[in-house]
């Protein structure tokens, strides 16, 4: 009767540990990823590519319809 407890205990071992040995990676990826799409920003002029309205509607906590150029302007000057 305890089977289904023991699994979901291993399970959460296992994602607990496969969390320790990505969040190394997807930390860097992270960084790389914000130094690309900056200079894809900074290159082009809108209308902008689906990624990068992604990204930016996720890094100003606004949809993407409600992104204005001050506020990728702001963005740009404030990270650098």
């Amino acid at each position: 009767m305890g089977a289904r407890r023991i699994r979901r205990e291993q399970r959460q071992i296992d994602m607990k540990a496969s969390r320790l040995r990505n969040g190394k990676v997807k930390a860097k990826e992270r960084i790389r990823r914000d130094a690309r799409i900056k200079s894809l920003l900074q290159k082009t002029k809108p209308p902008y590519h689906p990624v990068v309205l992604s990204w930016l509607s996720a890094k100003l906590g606004k949809p993407s319809s409600r992104i204005s150029e001050q506020d990728i302007k702001q963005l740009l000057q404030s990270h650098g």
